[in-house]
């Protein structure tokens, strides 16, 4: 038999064992809300991933993903806080494939969805953005590293969306590769078009960067003084309020 709480009298009780807080119980109770765990896509271009007519794979955003990696040990956020995935570009144009590359790697809709793209990983991973939105995931943040798309030819040669993109995230960077000494990446990227947005991104600017330098676009400082880096851990970081590895 149970013993009464004598500190409880009269208050009502729930069944069938948890005592309830008594109205007259003037204390202050702190309640423990552990942060929802994040997932990032990490949005490779041509030759990423893997091959494109003979050239890489070269894992130009999984080198932004190792800074990402280091920052987030810096700030004491441990990994199992959150689940990053390097994919392709081309990895979920079919529903079979946004199913498996995606959705399959996302809990469920109330998982806070971040999206980094370069190159033609920028302008389809803004696209997965509407995708996303649409489905009724929430994105916290997208930053697209000089996103390459609205050449003609490039649709014909590479699995893109054609249209052009139109991101919903809560907010948007854009960073422009702007290099003054070309290279043949430069070359590439002029050849399938840069996306040269007139309005949308919450912040946008341009680096002297070269385009296959994905991690340089994104530690570089734009007019501001902030980079796409810091624009991206602060809403992260902002999200786990603090949270530190136990």
């Amino acid at each position: 038999m149970t013993a009464e709480n004598p500190a409880l009298k009269g208050c009502k009780r729930l069944v069938v064992t948890h005592d309830l807080t008594c109205k007259t119980d003037g204390t202050v109770k702190q309640a423990t809300i552990t942060p929802k765990k994040i997932v990032l896509f990490f949005v490779g271009g041509a030759g990423d991933k893997e091959s494109y007519y003979g050239t890489g794979p070269n894992n130009n955003v999984a080198d932004v993903m190792k800074v990402f990696f280091r920052d987030m040990e810096a700030e004491g956020i441990c990994s199992d806080n959150y689940d990053a995935h390097h994919i392709g570009y081309n990895y979920f144009i079919s529903d079979d494939d946004l199913k498996k590359n995606v959705l399959e790697k996302i809990t469920d809709v109330t998982t806070p969805v971040y999206i980094i793209g370069h190159s033609l990983g920028g302008w389809n991973g803004a696209h997965l953005s509407a995708v996303l939105t649409d489905k009724g995931y929430r994105i916290p943040c997208l930053v697209t590293l000089d996103p390459v798309g609205e050449g003609k030819i490039v649709w014909g040669v590479s699995n893109i969306y054609r249209q052009e993109p139109k991101p919903k995230a809560e907010y948007w960077v854009n960073v422009r590769a702007d290099a003054k000494d070309w290279n043949f990446s430069d070359l590439v990227a002029d050849f399938g078009e840069q996306w040269d947005m007139k309005n949308g991104p919450n912040m946008n600017g341009r680096v002297n960067v070269n385009h296959a330098d994905a991690w340089v676009i994104y530690t570089s400082a734009l007019q501001s003084g902030i980079s796409a880096r810091d624009a991206l851990m602060q809403v992260v970081v902002t999200h786990f309020k603090g949270r530190k590895c136990a």
